[in-house]
């Protein structure tokens, strides 16, 4: 059963529908709300391996819903210190709880100086309004 819409307070969100949990130097990566609405019941979730490098504003990723396959912009440059094997496994999970047990990654950040650049849940709310 797919969440409430919801864009949680403590995120930090990129233009692109993703958001940032910061924690120290690492940061957990998911899709927002919107991004999993929009595609609807999600399929699969290609992941990068462990030790991967993502780039910030760039893919690292893929999901398949039934209606699309959608690039996962990086909020945030760091090497990939864990994958959500649960979000890989059982996709939907990515539908039910974006922010819980639908994150996708954990990095180490490799410049936190881009945290500067994200947006904050406001800024993202204005964002999702224009669509």
């Amino acid at each position: 059963m797919a969440s409430a819409e919801t864009y949680p307070d403590d995120l930090k969100y990129h233009p692109e529908h993703d958001w940032a949990r910061i924690e120290g130097d690492e940061a957990v990566l998911g899709i927002t709300w919107w991004a999993q609405d929009a595609l609807g019941e999600l399929v699969h979730f290609e992941a990068p391996a462990v030790g991967d490098t993502v780039v910030k504003d760039e893919a690292y990723g893929e999901v398949e819903s039934v209606k699309a396959v959608s690039d996962v912009i990086s909020p945030l440059s760091g090497e990939i210190l864990e994958v959500n094997e649960k979000a890989v496994e059982e996709p939907e999970s990515i539908n039910d709880e974006p922010y819980g047990e639908g994150w996708l990654v954990r990095i180490r950040l490799s410049d936190p100086t881009e945290l500067n650049d994200l947006l904050d849940v406001g800024a993202y709310r204005a964002v999702v309004a224009e669509q």
